[in-house]
């Protein structure tokens, strides 16, 4: 995703999503609790619109994606996008299913870390934008459930089988798209699935303290991170370490490289700019 700026206006009121800002920290909820946050078309197209317009700006040093009520996403809402689907014709409906793989690579491609806080169920698409983020604090009440073959679609829709099995292997992820049963957070701990179990009722908490961490640090350096993790899944091991070492000559050249070492001379902590 590029930052450089077009002539399209910032969104000042987004319909779809409730967006908080805290000093380089958005937390964006997804607010429909009496739907358990069933995602609709407007709400899709807003997630990947504020992830570009975040980008261009410059303006996030992390992003907590949270979940209003009862639950973080029970995923796409049956009423509005899978009866809505059934009347489409091809071509609409393959935008659609575009659309949607566009908030995962979002996601993946925006330049700041994202922390999902997941607490009840995170289901469908909802568990595929948990899977999407850099980390998941999962409360204890969490469950996961990819339930696209449940309802007679692939379970490898919005790039989850291309996500699930590099975070917890093919094995689990196979049995995790094919069987669509839920996954609770113990057994999601110890899958990997999740990056910290927090406890009850402090997912959102944890989240932010992980997302006021990652956005007072190096923010160059952890943009690059990120790129390279998602950039290196598909490399050879030569190309990989070629990128690394083109990376590091950069920032090597940057200015917070050259702070550490000011900050470790003088003997107090690093004042990080993100250059």
């Amino acid at each position: 995703m590029s930052s450089f700026p077009s002539s399209a206006p910032r969104v000042e009121e987004w319909r779809h999503l409730r967006i908080t800002r805290d000093d380089g920290v958005v937390t964006v909820t997804l607010d429909r609790p009496e739907k358990l946050n069933a995602l609709t078309f407007g709400a899709y197209a807003d997630l990947r619109d504020l992830l570009a317009e975040l980008t261009r700006e410059r303006s996030a040093g992390a992003l907590v994606l949270a979940g209003e009520g009862r639950g973080f996403c029970s995923g796409g809402d049956v009423e509005e996008i899978i009866g809505a689907t059934l009347a489409m014709d091809t071509a609409a409906i393959l935008e659609f299913n575009r659309m949607t793989g566009q908030v995962v690579r979002a996601l993946r491609e925006c330049p700041f870390p994202v922390v999902a806080a997941v607490h009840g169920v995170a289901a469908g698409a909802g568990a595929v934008l948990a899977l999407a983020a850099d980390f998941r604090v999962a409360d204890p009440s969490a469950r996961f459930a990819f339930l696209f073959t449940r309802v007679g679609l692939s379970g490898g829709d919005m790039g989850a089988a291309y996500l699930l099995p590099r975070v917890v292997g093919l094995g689990h992820a196979t049995r995790l798209l094919m069987l669509g049963d839920p996954v609770r957070a113990p057994e999601a701990e110890r899958i990997g699935l999740i990056s910290e179990l927090a406890e009850e009722g402090q997912a959102d908490a944890r989240a932010a303290e992980l997302a006021r961490r990652l956005a007072d640090g190096p923010a160059l350096a952890l943009a690059q991170t990120k790129a390279l993790l998602t950039a290196e899944l598909d490399m050879p091991l030569a190309a990989s370490v070629e990128l690394d070492a083109n990376t590091q000559a950069l920032l090597m050249h940057g200015e917070d490289y050259a702070e550490f070492h000011a900050a470790f001379t003088e003997k107090r902590p690093p004042k990080w700019r993100g250059r």
